[in-house]
């Protein structure tokens, strides 16, 4: 039970932010990539294992270190589109650079 609440919670997130970006897209992105999921990542992590503070340590240091390749998937994106690329070719280059990203910040945070 807890684990769907939780899936309805970070839905109606998603999904309330992507009504938003209809109307308001610069609004939309920026609730996007505010703190707000990570406060809820945040928040389960600590209702779950509120003894384990080493694991909120090591999950805000990591969500630190992860903007890095999350901000090139957004420059890499941004510049696709303004090239007008198709969006199927926007799409990889972004979730391309952003995997190469992430490998570096796995590699480099052990």
């Amino acid at each position: 039970m807890q684990f769907f609440f939780k899936l309805i919670i970070s839905m109606m997130l998603i999904s309330t932010c992507a009504l938003i970006g209809k109307k308001f897209p610069s609004l939309s992105g920026l609730i996007a990539t505010m703190p707000l999921t990570s406060l809820i990542v945040l928040f389960w992590l600590y209702s779950e294992k509120q003894e384990d503070t080493g694991l909120l340590e090591t999950y805000c240091r990591s969500a630190f270190w992860g903007i890095i390749p999350s901000f090139f998937f957004f420059l890499v994106v941004f510049l696709c589109l303004r090239r007008q690329l198709p969006f199927y070719l926007v799409f990889f280059a972004g979730f391309g650079t952003w995997v190469c990203g992430a490998f570096l910040h796995q590699c480099f945070l052990k």
